[in-house]
């Protein structure tokens, strides 16, 4: 067993009920793929979950993988305390991971840590697929400054770790596209963010996620995006297995793109 199947999903925390109060009906296309992705995680029953997130600890030159026995978080910084989602990290892939990263000369380890506590880029698809399937345990892995190739070797890494200890294991990829799709947006407006989520949704149209790897990162700089490497990481888990690529939503309302899709095991499928 090892990476059975990969979900690419936004991280809006006005998804969430209790904080969008409301103005989540607005991205109701958003919040119905994630609970497509929540149930096809129920149905496959997975033994952990690997969380790759934009929002995690982050260094220029290595991959922080968060450590310990688990991690808990809280949506307090929204308005929305009572909102908590608690979770056992899986230390054995964790190790594994470390291990054939050092193994493979891929910086990537616990060391660093600077807050314990899950980001929410974790919590907001762990909310939802909280919602549908519990007891499972996590890995949290944060992104890096290094180029795309790092990151997609990291995602092989992962799939070989997991392949390693016979885990039965998805990855969830969490990452938003561009911040600038609108003038209302948090970051203004600029005609590469259009282009830029074109390119990443294209790219979950057709399954071939090596496309993503030649998206210019002068693009993705002014796009203003931050799931671009989250996405590359899961096309490393990805490689070379059988697999059928299904988009599940985009929506752009709040001038942020949102983009879900669901990568899940087809013999007939992608290489």
């Amino acid at each position: 067993m090892s990476v059975i199947a990969a979900f690419a999903v936004p991280h809006p925390p006005i998804a969430v009920p209790e904080i969008g109060r409301g103005e989540e009906k607005k991205i109701k296309k958003t919040i119905g793929a994630f609970y497509k992705c929540a149930d096809m995680i129920a149905e496959l029953k997975p033994e952990t979950v690997i969380v790759t997130s934009p929002h995690c600890v982050m260094y220029a030159d290595y991959f922080h993988i968060s450590p310990g026995n688990g991690a808990a978080g809280d949506f307090s910084r929204f308005g929305a305390g009572g909102v908590r989602f608690e979770a056992a990290y899986d230390a054995e892939l964790v190790s594994e991971t470390k291990r054939l990263a050092f193994e493979r000369g891929v910086p990537a380890g616990t060391s660093g840590e600077r807050d314990p506590s899950l980001d929410h880029g974790t919590l907001v698809p762990m909310y939802f697929i909280g919602k549908r399937y519990g007891g499972c345990k996590l890995m949290r892995v944060g992104l890096s400054g290094l180029g795309l190739k790092a990151h997609f070797e990291l995602g092989r890494i992962i799939a070989e770790s997991a392949e390693r200890l016979g885990r039965r294991a998805v990855l969830v990829a969490s990452g938003d596209l561009s911040h600038k799709l609108k003038e209302s947006g948090p970051y203004g407006y600029a005609e590469e963010g259009a282009v830029f989520d074109r390119a990443v949704v294209e790219a979950f149209e057709s399954g071939d996620l090596s496309r993503l790897m030649d998206i210019p990162s002068d693009l993705a700089d002014k796009a203003a995006e931050c799931g671009l490497r989250s996405f590359v990481i899961m096309a490393g888990a990805l490689d070379g297995e059988r697999f059928k690529s299904k988009p599940l939503s985009y929506e752009g309302t709040f001038g942020v793109g949102y983009a879900a899709a669901a990568f899940t095991p087809n013999p007939e499928g992608t290489v």
